[in-house]
C-alpha cells in the first residue's frame, strides 16, 4: 500500500481495505485480532472498525522485522 499526496498518516482504513491489501479474508483478520496479532483498531460509535494508516504501516514494518 503506497501513500499518495491525498493520503495522510491519520487516514482511517476499513477492514475490507486492509484485507484486500494483505490478500486475506475478513475471517482471518478477525482471528488475528482475537489473538492480538492484527493492527490496533478504532471502534466507531456504530460498531464498525477502522485502522489508522500510520498504525497499519507500523504493524507491517514490525512484521518485516520478525521474518
Amino acid at each position: 500500500m503506497t501513500t499518495t499526496a491525498t493520503e495522510r498518516p491519520n487516514d482511517k482504513l476499513t477492514i475490507a481495505e486492509v484485507c484486500a491489501d494483505l490478500g486475506i479474508s475478513r475471517r482471518t483478520f478477525y482471528e488475528w485480532r482475537a489473538k492480538n496479532r492484527a493492527p490496533r483498531c478504532i471502534r466507531l460509535p456504530n460498531g464498525d472498525l477502522r485502522i489508522r494508516r500510520s498504525e497499519y504501516q507500523r504493524w507491517l514494518k514490525s512484521r518485516e522485522e520478525m521474518s
